[in-house]
């Protein structure tokens, strides 16, 4: 095995490993949450975006507990929170502090902002909404945020290459991804615990949808990949999970898994949002142009 294939396979220490500080950071926002278990709202001053007409009542903590919290302040303590948690993980994984601290919080206040304005409610009301806004119409793409979001990240790195390598201590998406995958996974964990009156719908659904992705879908991916495109399995086999199970993190924790080179999972993840931010534009405009509409029941 080549020098860059015993790199690539080099098992790092706990305290450098991206993946472990996504289970400890994960875990560890996890455990906050649980605080109301013991009658402590640890997280609720987190900011929430409303979809809004109105720019002041754009964003509010996320829970009632902190509702005479101002939506501002609400905002600067959740990227306080985040900043330093993450500073803590990328400093221990060698990462240059102060070019880190810079990069994220630039990152984080232009994604603020995408987020910000792709809720306007010209933008993201659903046509249940839009009386309660009284507003006459609305594009009604409520991950519009994302969208822009994406669109400015590749503005930034196609056109303002300086600026982006800047930016590269700072941007880190398979570890933010994965950490996100600890946090999901367990808040699904107790949510399902929460309701056993669903289990055996749950557990129903869930063996179809194993069968579905994992023994349908991913093979097919697979093979497609490989036996017409000519994908190595480096390639392959984290774009047959993109596809087949849950899309960018799919794809980075399967590549992770096979320890693929990190271009793999970053090139294929960006592959995966442009076709979603596709499919999200187009799919609900011919689906509301060509598709069945039931019109209105008959009385008798």
């Amino acid at each position: 095995m080549n020098a860059e294939g015993n790199e690539l396979f080099q098992k790092k220490p706990m305290l450098k490993s991206e993946d472990w500080w996504a289970v400890w950071l994960g875990l560890f926002v996890f455990a906050l949450s649980l605080g109301p278990i013991i009658g402590m709202d640890l997280l609720g001053w987190v900011v929430k975006f409303n979809v809004w007409v109105d720019s002041s009542k754009a964003l509010v903590p996320v829970s009632q507990t902190f509702q005479n919290m101002s939506g501002i302040y609400s905002a600067f303590l959740t990227y306080l929170f985040l900043l330093v948690i993450t500073t803590i993980g990328a400093a221990a994984m060698g990462a240059k502090v102060k070019k880190y601290i810079i990069g994220f919080s630039v990152i984080f206040w232009i994604s603020f902002l995408c987020l910000f304005f792709g809720n306007n409610a010209y933008i993201a009301a659903t046509p249940d909404k839009q009386a309660s806004l009284k507003i006459p119409w609305s594009m009604s793409r409520g991950e519009m945020g994302f969208v822009i979001a994406m669109i400015v990240g590749l503005i930034i790195g196609n056109f303002f290459e300086g600026f982006a390598k800047f930016l590269e201590e700072a941007a880190k998406p398979e570890w933010f991804i994965k950490t996100g995958i600890v946090i999901l996974g367990a808040a699904i964990g107790i949510k399902t615990v929460g309701a056993l009156g669903l289990a055996n719908t749950v557990i129903i659904r869930g063996l179809c949808a194993v069968i579905e992705a994992y023994l349908i879908y991913w093979p097919v991916t697979y093979f497609i990949a490989r036996k017409y495109f000519k994908f190595t399995p480096e390639w392959a086999a984290p774009l047959a999970s993109g596809v087949s199970i849950c899309g960018v993190s799919a794809a980075i924790a399967t590549a992770a898994a096979i320890r693929a080179r990190p271009i793999v999972p970053v090139i294929l993840s960006a592959v995966i949002i442009v076709f979603v931010a596709v499919e999200m534009l187009i799919l609900p405009l011919m689906a509301s142009t060509w598709l069945f509409h039931e019109g209105p029941s008959c009385e008798e």
